[in-house]
């Protein structure tokens, strides 16, 4: 009875925390600006040329060369920020903002011992987290385990952020979709780098929330093994803005009035199937299974408001031999406080890839 009340308490908390965040007029709501294209036609054939053909899961990250300084260094570990240009191809490079063009990562390294008996995880960013400083904290006490953390910051957020849009809240239905894309390219190209140049041992990509979702993906259509490590994440966008309590802080009615203006009249609940439809671009499910699904750990929370659990389940059973953890918690609770069984999943699941040849 304690353990039902208290994941009850979780489960109230992500939905006070996101009435506060959502409900109120505090921000504006998700998506204020409509969906981003003038008429609906040329907005899907956007969206469908921003996602991968599926089928592809071999084509090869685009090589990138980035541009590093040391902010600190002491004898065990050594923290270094470095800056390229978005891999993007020119049709997405167009939609992206001008500020989301040159990408920032953050990367902490052990010194203890060469590249290739180390391994290094990409970090991707949940929804609002627009500095280093949350995922270096996640990553910080594995320096001691001889794993890297490279942070990479998202596009529309941070310094990449466009000048019009406030805190995370992404003007259009299609800006999602154009980070989700351009996030994608940017960590299979940051992946490459580690191997090819850096000489990395392992990788790994993780992410909590939007950023589970995106390594999913990452994790999916890298053409070698990886760690794949959701946090916290569903295993399609659709859950989080039609489902959970993001569809509370989605502007409805703006979109409604965006199509009105295409002369297209629908109800509020055919805009949200119209939404669904969009969104279904994100399902992780119809992603090809990563070269190694054993190491493919989700971490999901019991009291989820955000995330129900069908959803985690539902990408457990499209990719056989992942595994799901359970944390006792909410979104919201067990994104502060668990933050132990999230490193302990990185090491679990890098301890289950081989370690690449080492060099002659």
């Amino acid at each position: 009875m304690v353990t039902k009340n208290l994941g009850m308490l979780h489960y109230v908390l992500d939905h006070v925390y996101g009435a506060f965040m959502h409900r109120t007029k505090i921000s504006t709501p998700f998506f204020s600006r409509g969906w981003g294209g003038t008429k609906l036609d040329m907005l899907e054939k956007m969206i469908n040329q921003l996602f991968p053909v599926l089928g592809a899961q071999n084509w090869p990250p685009v090589e990138i060369q980035p541009v590093w300084k040391t902010v600190w260094e002491t004898r065990t570990a050594c923290l270094r920020e470095g800056v390229f240009r978005t891999p993007c191809e020119d049709q997405l490079l167009g939609a992206l903002p001008p500020e989301s063009h040159i990408a920032r990562v953050a990367f902490l390294m052990p010194k203890s011992v060469p590249t290739h008996r180390m391994s290094c995880v990409v970090h991707l960013a949940g929804t609002g987290d627009h500095t280093f400083e949350r995922r270096l904290r996640l990553g910080g006490p594995l320096v001691k385990e001889n794993i890297a953390t490279m942070v990479l910051e998202s596009p529309f957020y941070g310094q990449r952020r466009p000048m019009l849009q406030r805190g995370a809240k992404l003007l259009c239905v299609s800006d999602l979709l154009i980070l989700g894309r351009a996030t994608i390219e940017e960590a299979r190209s940051l992946l490459h780098w580690l191997d090819s140049e850096a000489g990395f041992g392992k990788m790994g990509v993780c992410g909590l929330s939007m950023g589970g979702v995106h390594a999913a993906m990452v994790g999916s259509l890298h053409p070698t093994p990886v760690a794949t490590l959701p946090f916290l994440s569903p295993h399609s966008a659709v859950v989080a803005f039609c489902e959970g309590i993001l569809k509370h802080g989605t502007a409805w009615e703006a979109l409604r009035n965006d199509l009105a203006t295409e002369k297209v009249a629908m109800t509020l609940e055919e805009v949200r199937e119209r939404m669904r439809n969009v969104l279904s671009l994100t399902d992780v499910t119809r992603f090809p299974i990563p070269k190694n699904p054993d190491a493919v750990i989700l971490v999901s929370a019991t009291d989820d408001g955000y995330i129900p659990k069908h959803s985690v389940l539902e990408l457990q059973k499209a990719w056989p031999g992942s595994e799901v953890r359970w944390v006792t918690g909410g979104h919201v609770s067990s994104f502060l406080l668990h933050n132990d069984e999230f490193r302990r999943a990185i090491v679990d699941g890098l301890d289950r890839l081989p370690w690449k040849e080492s060099p002659l």
